[in-house]
């Protein structure tokens, strides 16, 4: 790795008579304390900073990058985290945009939780595949396929991959997020041992409030459903179907988010395990107490209900500062 650096350095000068120089510094700040007490989530305190940098070049809508992200997370040694190499490929216009290679997660995967939990953000911030996004007037639709896992014989074999969009007349809008997750196992058979699969889908449709009024926010529901299989052990895939909605505004510094499921639980792979539950319904109060152009900081307070019977809380801060160009 410190060769390929080195490498792109020596020869970055030359490329740089024909082509942009570009660079990008991250640094977040991360604050999760879980205070759980139902058996589906585990409790922990997750304190931690993430530096991360990013150099290249760019010419006519192209653009090569390569940098490092590390996690420190407190209370563990430097190299607890190993350092996560981002080397892609990208291509961006007004209408279309493609990646390849190893690229942060931030900005491009956005999913329910329920299907990728927040926690891939603190332990796995890059995406090590391809996505692709298409702009439309009225709508966009993007996809990405994450190789998780290459298989050795005690690795694993994983793969990810998802679509995502929306399409909107005026204020009102459908949304629809579909995920696939395939759980191979090693190159040698351990007994007991079994291939998963994981598949799922929410489709919402709702309104937000336009852009003359003080108080922010869209109002959205559907349905969420997801499918999962174990291999020579479940009968087929178990299927599950629920009821999917969720509110958030924001007025000035202060927003509240509520997401509400009932009527059925889900498992995905790397989705939050609240939700594995019939009926879960969060509730976040979020301080937005730094909005600088480059700079956000927010801290959430968050309050998990459980089958309408445990009720949970939870705090998080977060410190987002991003410059470059």
């Amino acid at each position: 790795m410190r060769k390929l650096l080195f490498t792109f350095l020596l020869i970055m000068p030359f490329w740089g008579l024909a082509q942009n120089f570009e660079y990008q510094v991250l640094f977040e700040g991360i604050g999760d304390n879980r205070e759980f007490f139902n058996e589906n989530a585990m409790p922990q305190t997750i304190l931690g900073s993430r530096g991360a940098f990013e150099i290249g070049l760019e010419m006519d809508n192209h653009r090569i990058r390569t940098g490092l992200s590390h996690l420190l997370e407190f209370g563990s040694d430097i190299d607890y985290h190993k350092p996560k190499l981002t080397l892609y490929y990208q291509f961006q216009d007004e209408k279309k945009e493609f990646i390849f290679g190893a690229f942060p997660r931030r900005g491009k995967i956005d999913f329910p939780l329920v299907m990728l939990t927040d926690t891939l953000l603190y332990y796995r911030p890059n995406i090590e595949g391809l996505f692709g996004e298409v702009h439309w007037d009225w709508g966009h639709q993007n996809g990405f396929v994450d190789w998780v896992s290459r298989q050795t014989d005690v690795n694993r074999e994983n793969f990810m991959a998802g679509f995502s969009g929306e399409i909107f007349y005026k204020n009102l809008f459908l949304q629809n997020y579909i995920l696939l997750f395939h759980d191979a196992g090693p190159a040698i058979d351990f007994p007991g041992d079994h291939i998963k699969d994981y598949f799922g889908y929410a489709l919402q449709g709702g309104i937000r409030t336009g852009g003359s009024t003080a108080i922010a926010g869209e109002l959205k529901a559907g349905i969420l459903s997801s499918s999962f299989r174990e291999r020579t052990v479940t009968d087929g895939f178990i299927h599950s179907s629920s009821f999917f909605a969720e509110a958030n505004g924001r007025y000035r510094n202060i927003g509240v988010k509520s997401v509400l499921n009932t009527g059925g639980g889900h498992q995905f792979a790397f989705g939050d395990r609240f939700y594995r539950v019939e009926n879960y319904w969060r509730t976040d109060v979020i301080w937005h107490f730094i909005n600088h152009e480059k700079v956000k900081g927010h801290f959430n307070l968050s309050f998990h209900l459980i089958d309408w019977d445990d009720l949970d809380q939870q705090q998080q801060l977060s410190i987002v500062y991003l410059f470059g160009k």
